[in-house]
C-alpha cells in the first residue's frame, strides 16, 4: 500500500513560498505550486560565514583615528617582515624561481597535496633520527595559515574543543568558531621567571571528553618566547596524560637568538601524535609567496590511515599550493646559505636590543625580552596612565598624538599590553621609540601610594 505525505518546502521568513510534493514509496512527486506563489529574493549569508570574526581587524578596524598630520606614520603592528625592505630574501630563493618561472615546466596542476618530489624535498630537510619523516608524511599547503586550517578541520568536528594560548595569534580562534569549535584559552605564566611558559595546571584543567587537540606555538607569536626542552617535555606529559593530539605551530622554528635553543616539539616524544605545521613565509622572507606545509608525526600510528586520508579529502577543496613555489622548494631548502639565517636574525635580535633598552627606560612601560620570532611584548602599567581605560585607548591615542601605530594585546586576549614588531629598519624603531617615550612622558602620573610617600619624606 501507498503512504502519502504532504511535504511543505519554503524559508520560514517566506510562508508564500509553498512547494508540494505528493511522496509515494520514497519517491517524492512534485504537484506544483501553490496558487499566489510568487518568487522572491531571498540571499542570505551562510551561517559559516557569520561565524566567521578576526579579533585583530574587529579591533583595529574600530580604532577610528587619524595619525598626527606633523609627524610621519611608524606602523610597529604589521606581521610582514617584507614591508619595509630592509630584510630581503635570499639571492637562491630569488633564482630558484626566475629558474621555474623560465623552464615553463610547474604550469599545470599539481597534486593537490603537492608535487611527490617537493613533498620529498620538505621530509629530508626536517627528518631526523628522533622524528623521522617520508615523503608521505608531508602536505603542502597554501601558507602555514592553511596549514592550520587543514589540521584543526581534520581533527575536531563541531560542538568539540581546542585548547588555545592566551596571549596567542588570533588566527587559531577565527577558524574554529567559522567550523563551530569552540576554544578554550590556557593562560602563559607572566615573565621574567616563567618567560611565558604554559601554565600547565591551568591548561590540563581545561581538558575534557570533548577536546580535539592541543595548540602549541613556538617560537610564540606575539610574545617572542621559545619554549626550553624540559618545558616541552612537560607539554608533552600533559598531552600523553590526556591522550590529546598536537597541533604545533611551528613556523617560527629556527628563528631564535643565539643564547636560545629551537627544539620541535615531535622530536621529545614517541607516543603522542603532532601536526607539526610551517613554512616559508617568515624564515625564508617570502609570506607572499603562500608556500606552507603539515609534517606528520605519528610513530605509535595513533592517527592512523583515517587522519592521513582526510587531510588528503580536505586539501582537494583547493588543489593544493602554487606550482611555481613548488617547483622551486627544493633549491630554496638546501641551496639557501646560512649566512642568510644568520643575518637575518642579527638585525631581528638588534632590533629587539634596541627596542627593549629603549622602553625599559621608560617610566610606566614594561618591555619583555623575546628570545625569538619578530615580536616583544610590552606591559602597560595602567596606573601610571589613569586617563585611558585599556590598552587599546592607550594606542588610538598613542597613534593620534604621535603616529605610532602599535597593536593593542586585546587583540591576543591579553589586555593592557601592546605589542611590537621587530622587523622594521633601525632608525624607525628609535624614531618611535623615541615618540612612545614623548607620549608616556605627557600622559604618567604616579601612583598615589607613591606620592604620600614621597610627602612623608
Amino acid at each position: 500500500m501507498d503512504s502519502y505525505l504532504i511535504q511543505v518546502n519554503g524559508h520560514r521568513d517566506h510562508a508564500a513560498m509553498l512547494d508540494v510534493h505528493l511522496k509515494t514509496n520514497g519517491n517524492s512527486i512534485p504537484l506544483g505550486k501553490v496558487k499566489g506563489w510568487k518568487p522572491r529574493w531571498a540571499v542570505r549569508a551562510s551561517e559559516m560565514s557569520k561565524k566567521t570574526f578576526n579579533p585583530v581587524r574587529a579591533i583595529v578596524d574600530s580604532m577610528k583615528v587619524e595619525p598626527n598630520p606633523k609627524k610621519a606614520m611608524i606602523s610597529l603592528s604589521l606581521g610582514d617582515p617584507t614591508v619595509f625592505g630592509n630584510l630581503p630574501t635570499n639571492d637562491e630563493v630569488t633564482w630558484a624561481m626566475k629558474e621555474v618561472l623560465d623552464s615553463g615546466s610547474c604550469n599545470g596542476y599539481a597534486p593537490s597535496v603537492g608535487y611527490q618530489s617537493c613533498r620529498e624535498a620538505v621530509a629530508v630537510y626536517y627528518t631526523c633520527p628522533e622524528a623521522p619523516l617520508e615523503a608521505q608524511d608531508v602536505i603542502l599547503t597554501s601558507g602555514c595559515s592553511q596549514a592550520i586550517e587543514l589540521a584543526l578541520a581534520v581533527l575536531a568536528n563541531p560542538g568539540q574543543n581546542i585548547l588555545v594560548p592566551r596571549p596567542g595569534f588570533s588566527l587559531y580562534k577565527t577558524l574554529a568558531l567559522s567550523m563551530g569549535i569552540e576554544v578554550k584559552l590556557y593562560n602563559l605564566l607572566k615573565y621574567p621567571e616563567k618567560a611565558w611558559e604554559i601554565d600547565l595546571k591551568h591548561l590540563e584543567s581545561l581538558v575534557d571528553e570533548k577536546t580535539a587537540c592541543l595548540i602549541v606555538n613556538n617560537p610564540s607569536n606575539p610574545c617572542g618566547s621559545v619554549f626550553s626542552k624540559r618545558h616541552l617535555q612537560k607539554i608533552l606529559a600533559v598531552a600523553s596524560r590526556q591522550c590529546v593530539p598536537i597541533l604545533a605551530d611551528e613556523i617560527y622554528g629556527d628563528m631564535v637568538f643565539t643564547d636560545c635553543k629551537f627544539k620541535p616539539i615531535a622530536t621529545l616524544s614517541t607516543d603522542v601524535p603532532v601536526l607539526s605545521c610551517g613554512g616559508l613565509a617568515k624564515r625564508w622572507l617570502v609570506p607572499g609567496w603562500r608556500m606552507g606545509w603539515i609534517l606528520i608525526h605519528d610513530r605509535r600510528d595513533i592517527f592512523g590511515n583515517e587522519i592521513r586520508d582526510g587531510l588528503v579529502r580536505l586539501s582537494q577543496r583547493i588543489l593544493g599550493p602554487c606550482t611555481l613555489v613548488q617547483g622551486a622548494l627544493e633549491r630554496i631548502l638546501h641551496r639557501t646559505p646560512p649566512e642568510f639565517y644568520h643575518n637575518t636574525l642579527s638585525i631581528l635580535k638588534s632590533n629587539a636590543d634596541l627596542c627593549y633598552t629603549a622602553l625599559s627606560a621608560i617610566p610606566g612601560l614594561r618591555p619583555v625580552w623575546p628570545d625569538g620570532a619578530m615580536y616583544l611584548m610590552v606591559e602597560i602599567e595602567m596606573e601610571h596612565f589613569p586617563e585611558f581605560e585599556n590598552d587599546v585607548e592607550f594606542t588610538e591615542r598613542l597613534i593620534s598624538e604621535q603616529s605610532v601605530f602599535c597593536l593593542p594585546a586585546t587583540c591576543f586576549e591579553y589586555p593592557n599590553f601592546f605589542c611590537v614588531v621587530i622587523t622594521v629598519p633601525e632608525e624607525m624603531i628609535l624614531e618611535a621609540c623615541s615618540h612612545i617615550q614623548e607620549f608616556c612622558e605627557m600622559h604618567y602620573q604616579r601612583a598615589e601610594g607613591a606620592q604620600d610617600l614621597e610627602c612623608d619624606k
